[in-house]
């Protein structure tokens, strides 16, 4: 009996081998169909039956359940760690196999995981904690503030999703962040039988492989979007596991398997789920090859020599709010004879207006040390939500040559498109999609109705703190800064630590240049001074540190605390200008008073602020300047009430874009269902 077990064992054994590589094979390119985006009536009772399903209800089931899970604490801390680790193999056996059970077997694996947490990394998860990661394993938005932890939180629910076997993502908002958490929490997967990785923009192709065969990999919406288009190239009518399945018949699996880096998508984590899946929804990922375009080159150079010559409110009108240029009537009897030089296809007049336009757009819209940076001679595009450097994106329809052009650097060639696919798209491929982030209340209509994602908002662990000043209103730019730099004195004179939030690379060098005037110290943190970022972060807390920061502060940063600044007051940040998105300026306000500190934070405006010209008629800034100038009764107030104006408009226009990329996104799905392409 024994022996014809072990050869129906062996028998069984040899089966399941070629079938699992089949699987692990058909996973390489399974994604979900994406489900129906309402519109319209439709949309609002969606957003009504979301609200009902996952209400208040949901959050308290939550927490009751994480209560539940810390009580077990005292029978889970007696195990040793053998008979852990056997708990931990049981556990990981039922999720592979689909047993795990809501309210029998899950308790026990999160009571198991924060045992573990506590051992292997000194963090033992809070009940709120344990209520976020709970809330992100059944496939929510956790609403979590800053400081909450979410690191932690990603961590448990990564581990239960991975037991599965399926490929599970933790993306974060850059580089620095997937490095720095797969290296915080690796001795926590390691312990629970799991491996981990993580991708950055820096590594080469085997590296990359290397890293998505992982269990947990760590890495950017950014990196693993371009590693997708690209495996999806190199497999091309392959993408079809039955077509795959015939090349491997016919011998071929090695030249496929050379090609490809990632084992597929199932899972995604999102963390600051807000900036990836909202503010980034609008910018579509770009697969792309250069090539040499002489003609383009030198239309570019006529087109940006015109607009040079233009004088604005005569020769074009400016859209501020709409970033859209118009050119004057009988613009086109100057253009007579400026093709000279350029080939049949750029002498069409209406080419000519075309690149003109984008020439104008260049000049009035894109700005040095705002939207980009020269480094090496090259144009780096700086992301405007996070203030980072995005070495590897350039822009379309010739706006990149023509910034090239405007900035006298050698003009790169055209690309030819191969394949693109916005981030909105990428991410509701993925069977089981969650996030987490500090900022998920405005967004939530949006999660609900693009993603199917609802927000459960967690409460803090430890009451807040933090004290929100009055704004300072001021009528002009000049004042205002002033006022921020005497603000900052006073506060460094005391020894408190002094965060500063600008939105871009100018502005902070600018802020900068003041403090140096006045002898102050000053820490600089913004997208040309990237790489100094952790040691910067490290010493934001300590008493009397002024550290100035365009929005790389805002995300993903956790200024630790020194015990003296604790009884100075904490640690003060102060917002130099409004950001079109209100939950921006609550993540930099959000640095201030985490789990339970003091703080205190400060919004600075301006009538010269970037956000009020764009998107506040003149006459109405010109009144309200009056009122400030004079000391008139309300007219703080009123300012108030224009900035909140402005930005609910900034909103309204950001959400429309985002809609119109869905109505592309649900056009290319319809278009596209015959083809054995999934992305176009």
């Amino acid at each position: 009996m024994v022996a014809k077990f072990s050869s129906a064992s062996t028998e069984t054994i040899s089966l399941l081998k070629p079938m699992n590589i089949l699987k692990r094979d058909y996973q390489r390119t399974s994604i979900r169909k994406h489900s129906r985006i309402y519109d319209g009536l439709d949309a609002k009772f969606h957003n009504l039956y979301h609200l009902f399903k996952h209400g208040p209800h949901v959050r308290i089931e939550l927490l009751s359940r994480a209560r539940d899970v810390d009580g077990r604490a005292a029978e889970w801390s007696k195990l040793s760690d053998k008979h852990l680790k056997l708990k931990l193999e049981e556990l990981r056996e039922l999720f592979r196999r689909e047993k795990a059970d809501q309210k029998v077997v899950l308790p026990q694996a999160f009571a198991a995981i924060r045992e573990v947490a506590g051992r292997e990394l000194g963090l033992i998860p809070y009940p709120v904690q344990i209520a976020g990661a709970w809330a992100l394993y059944r496939g929510y938005v956790s609403e979590m503030a800053t400081g909450e932890g979410k690191t932690l939180v990603a961590g448990m629910a990564a581990v239960l999703n991975a037991w599965s076997g399926n490929p599970c993502h933790i993306i974060t908002v850059n580089d620095y962040l997937a490095e720095r958490d797969a290296a915080l929490l690796s001795p926590l997967y390691k312990y629970c039988g799991l491996t981990c990785g993580c991708v950055t923009g820096e590594m080469d192709h085997n590296a990359r492989k290397t890293g998505y065969n992982h269990d947990i990999v760590y890495t950017t919406s950014k990196e693993i979007v371009a590693d997708f288009l690209r495996d999806r190239l190199w497999l091309g009518p392959r993408q079809l596991s039955g077509r795959r399945l015939i090349s491997f018949l016919l011998g071929k699996r090695a030249e496929i398997e050379q090609g490809v880096v990632m084992r597929g998508i199932h899972t995604a984590i999102v963390d600051e789920a807000d900036s990836i899946l909202i503010d980034e929804a609008v910018t579509p990922l770009i697969i792309s090859k250069s090539q040499v375009n002489q003609d383009f080159v030198r239309a570019c150079e006529v087109a940006n020599s015109i607009a040079a010559s233009l004088i604005p409110g005569i020769d074009y009108k400016i859209d501020h709010r709409y970033k859209d240029i118009e050119l004057s009537p009988g613009f086109e009897s100057k253009l007579s004879g400026t093709g000279n030089g350029t080939s049949d296809f750029y002498n069409s007049l209406e080419r000519r207006m075309e690149l003109i336009k984008q020439a104008i757009t260049a000049r009035e819209f894109f700005h040095k040390d705002k939207q980009y940076i020269v480094q090496d001679g090259k144009i780096v595009i700086v992301d405007e939500f996070t203030g980072r450097m995005m070495p590897q994106r350039t822009w379309q329809s010739g706006l990149q040559q023509l910034i090239e052009a405007k900035e006298n650097l050698e003009i790169s060639g055209t690309s030819e498109t191969l394949a693109r696919l916005s981030f909105q798209r990428f991410f509701r491929f993925f069977h089981k999609l969650s996030g987490m982030t500090g900022t998920a209340k405005e967004a939530a209509t949006e999660m609900s109705g693009i993603y199917h994602l609802p927000v459960v908002p967690i409460p803090v662990n430890k009451p807040c703190k933090r004290k929100v000043y009055p704004a300072e209103v001021y009528p002009d730019n000049a004042s205002k800064w002033r006022a921020i730099v005497e603000e900052i004195r006073q506060l460094h004179v005391k020894g408190r630590p002094v965060l500063i939030g600008t939105r871009s690379v100018q502005a902070s060098e600018q802020l900068a240049a003041m403090l140096q005037e006045r002898g102050l110290v000053f820490r600089l943190l913004n997208a040309v001074k990237h790489k100094e970022e952790a040691m910067i972060v490290t010493h934001a807390g300590e008493p009397g540190m002024i550290t100035v920061a365009t929005n790389m502060a805002g995300r993903g940063t956790d200024i630790i605390l020194a015990r003296e600044v604790v009884e100075l007051g904490g640690l003060h940040v102060i917002g130099t200008e409004c950001h079109e998105s209100k939950r921006i300026d609550r993540q930099l306000f959000g640095r201030a008073g985490r789990q339970g500190d003091p703080g205190s934070s400060r919004l600075f405006v301006s009538m010269e602020d970037e956000l009020l010209v764009r998107y506040v008629p003149g006459f109405v800034r010109r009144l309200v300047t009056v009122l400030i100038k004079n000391n008139l009764p309300g007219g703080r107030l009123v300012a108030l009430q224009i900035v909140n104006i402005a930005q609910n408009n900034a909103q309204r226009i950001a959400y429309k874009r985002r809609k119109s990329v869905v109505r592309m996104d649900t056009w290319l799905d319809d278009s596209l269902s015959f083809a054995y392409a999934d992305v176009e």
